[in-house]
């Protein structure tokens, strides 16, 4: 399968063929994606909440980012990687914007780079880290670095100001140089709308039919513990059986039942004698 590049991505739009991207952080994960023949990987900022236990994306930083962008990269081959760049390496200038993202290029081997929000700054930098040579996904509607700004986690684009900012971020992305945006968390009527309205693909999470969807590898597994938000669906159980197996090895051990003795390794009785002899003289 060759590796999938920009120009396949974009040609989606007009041919219909679903784009699947999904979330990695780590190795196993970025493997399973590869196997499955997933299109695209975002090493994305929610990695802070559901592999390093941070109660928010805002608390992570661009090193631990880094660290597992590249067991990502390692581990995969033809999917596209898009790295997020975290909450706090982008907002002061347009030139720390580009110090970031080409971190997230040369140390980690992304393809891209995604930056959330389309407001005047957020353009400027898209625009900075394009004129730089580094492809950016954007990201509009629920952006979850700065959801206090937005009144939390919750829909964005449900009235009639928040759907024509949803529109003028999305339209400003893309004329600032972004190739494709991820839209959270949105109506599919205003997604209907945008699909109709830009050249570039969308990536829906929450925002029903478009070029392509993504989702949190967690979530989609079933390893998120307590409630997903509503546009989760669960395809596997991973974290229930995962939880069943560390049990099972638990009873084994405290049985005695593990290890057993075809999971032992033998010895001959001379070796037997001088570990008994050593000990003797110890």
């Amino acid at each position: 399968m060759p590796k999938v590049t920009i120009p396949s991505l974009i040609e989606r739009k007009s041919t219909g063929e679903a784009i699947v991207m999904v979330t990695a952080y780590d190795y196993p994960g970025a493997r399973a994606a590869e196997r499955a023949g997933v299109d695209m990987v975002l090493v994305g900022d929610s990695g802070a909440q559901v592999v390093l236990g941070y109660s928010a994306t805002a608390e992570v930083t661009v090193d631990e980012m880094l660290m597992l962008a590249k067991a990502v990269r390692r581990g995969t081959d033809t999917p596209f990687l898009v790295c997020d760049v975290p909450f706090g390496s982008t907002e002061q200038s347009d030139a720390q914007a580009v110090a970031t993202a080409v971190r997230f290029v040369k140390e980690a081997g992304a393809d891209a780079v995604k930056l959330e929000g389309g407001g005047p700054s957020q353009l400027s930098r898209i625009s900075a880290i394009v004129a730089a040579g580094i492809p950016v996904v954007a990201h509009v509607g629920l952006t979850p670095q700065t959801a206090t700004a937005l009144g939390g986690l919750r829909a964005q684009g449900r009235t009639e100001a928040s759907a024509a900012r949803v529109i003028e971020e999305a339209v400003g992305a893309q004329r600032a140089g972004a190739f494709c945006v991820v839209v959270e968390a949105v109506p599919s009527e205003v997604t209907a709308v945008l699909r109709e309205t830009l050249d570039v693909p969308i990536i829906g999470i929450g925002a029903g039919p478009a070029e392509g969807q993504v989702l949190v590898l967690h979530d989609l597994l079933g390893v998120t513990e307590g409630r997903t938000a509503k546009f989760v669906k669960t395809f596997g159980t991973i974290g229930v059986d995962t939880v069943a197996a560390i049990s099972a090895y638990a009873d084994e051990v405290r049985s005695g039942a593990f290890p057993a003795a075809e999971h032992q390794y033998a010895a001959s009785p001379e070796a037997v004698e001088a570990a008994r002899g050593a000990a003797r003289r110890a």
